[in-house]
C-alpha cells in the first residue's frame, strides 16, 4: 500500500517541476516578445529614414538618365 502513496507523491512532484518550467518558459516568451517588438519599432524607424534619404537620390538618378 505504501507504493501507492509513493507513486502519487512522485507524480505530484513531477507536475510541480513541470509547472515551474512552464512558468519560466512563459516569462522567457514574454521577454522575447518585448525584444521582438522593440526590434520591429527600430527597423520601422530605420526603414522610414532610409526612404526619406533615398527620395532625393532617386530623383537625381532620374535626371542623370534623361541627359
Amino acid at each position: 500500500m505504501w507504493w501507492i502513496y509513493l507513486s502519487v507523491g512522485l507524480a505530484a512532484a513531477g507536475l510541480l517541476v513541470l509547472a515551474v518550467f512552464a512558468a519560466r518558459v512563459f516569462g522567457a516568451v514574454g521577454e522575447l516578445s518585448a525584444q521582438v517588438a522593440a526590434s520591429h519599432r527600430a527597423l520601422a524607424a530605420a526603414s522610414d529614414r532610409l526612404q526619406r534619404a533615398a527620395a532625393p537620390v532617386a530623383g537625381r538618378a532620374g535626371e542623370i538618365t534623361r541627359r
